[in-house]
């Protein structure tokens, strides 16, 4: 089943991000377009009322005369078709143009600036201050001029509408851009993919090629993942290999006596199958206890164990077997000792190493089921040992016993070693265990 696309949801993720910063930006941009038509329009407003008050000049009784030029009012026409009005008040008032147009209070020497409604047209007017001198001395007067917000709306809305065509622009760019961007990152995962479907079924090699280091992580999970099952497979193989070796001797054993008993030419033929198909009984309870460690992969639950009981419940069971073969089987320990183990794993790795020793040490040994220090336990036999000590890799040809045995202590963390006898002969093996 296919699922969602990395590519398309960063590149959305993107077109998102940048959209809301876009969205931030036209709203910092409009009120920087409508602060600049303002300005714009107040220093066109000063012009047009500074050209006014150049052409107000003191008459011979002592008044002012005003000429309003045609160019003081041209300025402030527009394509916007904005409309425009002017008044002129001098000492005693009102002289020229729109009687009722509104005044700006002036406080200072320069214009003073204000929005007022006028006629049901919203305007923006500019009063600006001056003095005539006259015969009786200056002569105070102030110009006013006023016109309708249209061209400064437009002047607004046209800087508004071209920096959201730049940032829409901008948006599609940079969406093309994560489009191309993501597709060359993810080739490397392409390439994995490609270097994975293409190997043969039994190729489970670590992943060697070269990878960015922010898939490191994953293809570093992947080799583990491989490794692991390469270990599974190996440990499946490793089974099969051990039923063919351990079962087929004990079955064609048994076949042929019970082909000898149907003959009726061995008097022991079915005692002989009878013991045959029990051995082959035992093996296959140890391939299945083998088959069940190796599957349980990492370490069992591990919880306190007194090793002392276990080992001398186990030392007391096989007892009766050990005396029926001629053999000395004791335990030799405190009465409590804890260790980090699971409790049944423990049971069968010391039911292992005690039932090899019984098996392979020979009638008149004395076998040993000592723990020597905090956590240690070593199985000992005055039998024969084995001719030289096995390697790891090679316990299961001399037995499940000791291969199963390392399985466990791995399992639990534990350390097992192999060496001789105390006394120069015979076989010790030693496990020792995590203190509880």
């Amino acid at each position: 089943m296919t699922g969602w696309s990395l590519r398309r949801r960063l590149t959305v993720w993107l077109v998102l991000s940048l959209a809301v910063i876009g969205a931030l930006a036209l709203i910092d941009t409009r009120a920087e377009a409508i602060r600049t038509a303002q300005s714009v329009s107040d220093r066109i407003l000063t012009g047009s009322a500074l050209a006014v008050a150049e052409q107000v000049t003191a008459s011979a009784d002592g008044g002012l005369d005003v000429l309003i030029p045609f160019s003081a009012l041209e300025m402030l026409s527009s394509a916007a078709q904005d409309r425009v009005f002017y008044r002129v008040d001098g000492p005693t008032g009102f002289l020229t143009g729109y009687a009722d147009l509104p005044l700006v209070a002036v406080t200072a020497d320069g214009p003073a600036f204000a929005d007022a409604t006028y006629d049901g047209t919203v305007l923006r007017i500019a009063t600006l201050q001056r003095t005539v001198s006259a015969g009786d001395g200056p002569v105070r007067f102030s110009v006013t001029v006023a016109e309708s917000t249209r061209a400064r709306e437009a002047l607004a809305w046209a800087i508004l509408t071209r920096s959201a065509l730049r940032l829409a622009l901008l948006i599609l760019a940079a969406a093309g851009v994560a489009w191309v961007a993501t597709t060359l990152a993810l080739r490397p995962l392409d390439r994995i993919g490609a270097a994975i479907a293409a190997r043969q079924p039994d190729d489970l090699s670590p992943i060697s090629a070269a990878i960015p280091r922010e898939i490191g992580g994953l293809v570093g999970s992947i080799n583990a993942f491989m490794a692991r099952l390469d270990a599974a497979i190996g440990a499946l193989r490793g089974f099969a290999r051990q039923a063919n070796h351990q079962v087929r001797t004990p079955l064609a054993t048994a076949r042929t006596q019970i082909a000898l008993a149907a003959r009726g030419t061995e008097p022991q033929a079915l005692t002989k199958a009878d013991g045959a198909l029990v051995r082959a009984e035992r093996v296959l309870a140890q391939l299945l206890l083998l088959a069940h460690v190796q599957a349980a992969g990492g370490r069992p639950p591990l919880g306190a164990v007194d090793l002392a009981q276990v080992t001398r419940q186990i030392a007391t069971d096989l007892i009766p077997e050990a005396v029926a073969r001629g053999q000395d089987l004791g335990f030799d320990g405190p009465d409590c000792v804890m260790v980090q183990a699971e409790p049944v794993l423990l049971g069968e790795l010391i039911r292992n190493l005690a039932d090899n020793a019984i098996r392979h040490s020979g009638p008149g040994s004395t076998i040993t089921l000592r723990i020597t220090a905090p956590g240690q336990l070593v199985v000992e036999d005055s039998g024969p040992g084995l001719p030289a000590l096995p390697e790891p890799s090679t316990e299961g040809e001399h037995g499940l016993g000791l291969l199963i045995v390392r399985q466990i202590a791995e399992g639990f963390g534990a350390t097992l070693t192999l060496h001789t006898g105390s006394k120069g002969h015979g076989l010790a093996v030693a496990a020792t265990f995590s203190p509880a």
